[in-house]
Order: C-alpha cells, then sequence, then structure tokens
C-alpha cells in the first residue's frame, strides 16, 4: 500500500542510531566538569530550554530529581517573566539549546551569571553565544537531521535526550544511589512496591499461620489446613521450631497410599527440612525462590529457625509484588 514508508522508517532510525554513536566518539573532559560541577553545587539543578529541547529538558530534570540530584524544569521564557527567582546563586544552571541562540535562553544568561550560578550548556554549536558564555560547553552537533526536509528536530533532539541520560547516570553512579534510593522516589509504582515490600510486610502470622505440633495426628493437621486455606501447615516442636510441612501436595500423595487418617500422624508424612525465608528478605525474593524451587508456599523463620510465619503466591499477588 505505501511501500516507501518501511525503507523511510528504518533510515530515519539508523540516522538517528548513528547520530548517538558519533555522540559518544566526541564525548571529552567537558563532560567530566559538567558533572563535577554538578556534584560540587551545594544548590538544585535548573534544566532551562524552549521548544523541542524544552520537551527533553523537562524529562532530564524528572529524571535527575528521581535519581538522587534535586532538579527541576524552568521554561525560559517564564523565567524572563518572573520564575528567575526561583534560582539561586548555590543552583547550577543547565540549558538546552540546539542552535545556541536562542533569544529567550541568552536574555537570562547574564542574569543567571551575575547572580553567581554556574551555567551549563548543551548545544550543537561549540561557536555559539551560549556555548561561549556557559562554564561548560557539551557539544550534541549531529551532521543531519532524520527529517527528510533536514528541518524538523529528530536526530538532534534524540542526541540531545541521549546525552542528559548520560549525565544523569554518571551522577547516579558519583552518589551511590542505589535499588532502594530508587524505590524510595517511586513509591507508587510496581518497582517501588517490588524494592520496598519485605517478606514481614506480606506473610501471614498469628492465628492466621497454619501450624500443629510434631505428634499431631494427621487428622488434626487436615483440620488446620482447611481452617487457614493456605494448602499447607507448619509442623513445628515444643519450642516452635520448624519441623516439617504438610502440603495439598503430600495429601494427594497420603491419599495415593492408602493410609488410615484417623490413626496416622503427620510426622510420618510430612516433607522434612523445608526452604524457608527470614521475614526481613524482600517480598520479590520469596517470588523469585518460590518460582525456582516450583512451590506454592514458603515458611518463614527466625535466626533460630523458628516459624514466625508463613506466605503463598496468592499472599504476593495481593501484594502486587508479582
Amino acid at each position: 500500500m505505501h511501500p516507501e514508508l518501511l525503507p523511510l522508517a528504518r533510515r530515519v532510525l539508523q540516522i538517528e542510531a548513528e547520530a548517538i554513536t558519533t555522540l559518544a566518539t566526541q564525548l571529552d573532559d567537558s563532560f567530566i566538569r559538567a558533572v563535577d560541577l554538578i556534584m560540587a553545587s551545594h544548590g538544585r539543578v535548573i534544566v532551562c530550554g524552549v521548544g523541542k529541547t524544552g520537551h527533553i529538558g523537562r524529562k532530564f530534570a524528572a529524571t535527575l530529581a528521581s535519581t538522587g540530584t534535586p532538579a527541576y524544569f524552568v521554561h525560559a521564557a517564564e523565567a524572563a517573566h518572573g520564575d528567575l527567582g526561583m534560582i539561586t546563586a548555590q543552583d547550577v544552571l543547565v540549558a538546552l539549546s540546539y542552535s545556541g541562540t536562542g533569544e529567550e535562553l541568552l536574555k537570562i544568561v547574564p542574569l543567571i551569571k551575575r547572580q553567581g550560578a554556574r551555567l551549563i550548556a548543551i548545544t550543537g554549536n561549540p561557536e555559539s553565544t551560549l556555548a561561549q558564555e556557559a562554564d561548560v560547553h557539551l557539544n550534541a552537533r549531529v551532521h543531519e537531521e532524520a527529517c527528510p526536509l533536514n528541518l524538523a528536530p529528530t536526530a538532534s533532539t534524540t542526541a540531545t535526550l541521549a546525552l542528559t541520560d548520560a549525565l544523569a547516570v554518571a551522577l547516579l553512579h558519583l552518589r551511590g544511589f542505589g535499588p532502594d534510593d530508587f524505590a524510595r522516589s517511586h513509591p507508587g509504582g510496581a518497582l517501588g512496591r517490588r524494592l520496598l515490600t519485605h517478606v514481614s510486610d506480606v506473610m501471614r502470622t498469628g492465628s492466621a499461620l497454619p501450624q500443629v505440633g510434631e505428634e499431631a495426628q494427621l487428622s488434626e493437621a487436615l483440620l488446620e489446613m482447611t481452617r487457614a486455606g493456605m494448602g499447607m501447615t507448619a509442623i513445628v516442636d515444643a519450642e516452635q521450631r520448624i519441623r516439617g510441612i504438610y502440603t495439598d501436595g503430600d495429601l494427594r500423595r497420603t491419599l495415593a497410599s492408602g493410609c488410615d487418617f484417623s490413626s496416622a500422624r503427620v510426622q510420618d508424612h510430612m516433607g522434612r527440612n523445608p526452604r524457608t525465608i527470614t521475614a526481613r528478605a524482600l517480598a520479590v525474593e520469596a517470588a523469585e525462590m518460590m518460582e525456582r524451587l516450583r512451590i506454592s508456599q514458603l515458611l518463614v523463620a527466625d535466626a533460630d529457625g523458628r516459624l514466625v510465619g508463613a506466605l503463598n503466591h496468592h499472599d504476593l499477588m495481593l501484594a502486587k509484588v508479582i
């Protein structure tokens, strides 16, 4: 129907991929100086831009803020009409403009420098006014846009996005920002749930925890399994140390053996040395263990092997860990 579209789309992707590859080869010590400037700052990173690069700037500020570097975006036009008051001498301004000649940005640069804030410019023109005025300039030049007219910002915005991502990751690395830190800044998302939810948050305890003594009759174990509705019961000694587990699978095997439920003891049919996990472990670790071992339930034990809780796949699903 439109045979020319696939070759066109492939060319767009190829041009943008080449733009990023070229950008990687032209990185120099300016990148290190930009990172050091931000790390030495006692304020925030203020990202400023207009148009398409403004959209890239918003994403950059959001990435910084979620990875340990306080940052926010200010539109260059709004900065000239009052928002400049948000910027202090302790801040670092990152100005994005591919041409480096945007009037809105150039209008506020003298005011920023007079205030004492430092300036990092990301442009595609090292000879531009913005690049020359900056404390550090990062060159995001591309050879051509992916637009057939070589006009619409395409490869240039992709390159700028990639370069700001590289800055954010470098800062993340130097700050020692880890998974727990990331989860704390994303508590409402799936990642936050996976990284912040511990076994202790989802395990069943108290009366909801099925358990019988090791001398219990098999019939007692079945009643306890039915009461708790977990598809298993833990077997413990007088000191609450875990001696075994009796599951739905064990029940099927017991039925197949033809044993007398009225006289059989649970310890003669239970699974011994069951796998356990600690309450302080992440819930996602429990999910991984259950999947790897192909089990549906998991007992939770303390350092002395005493039973403190239990959980199953359903508990993890309710907690939205899996």
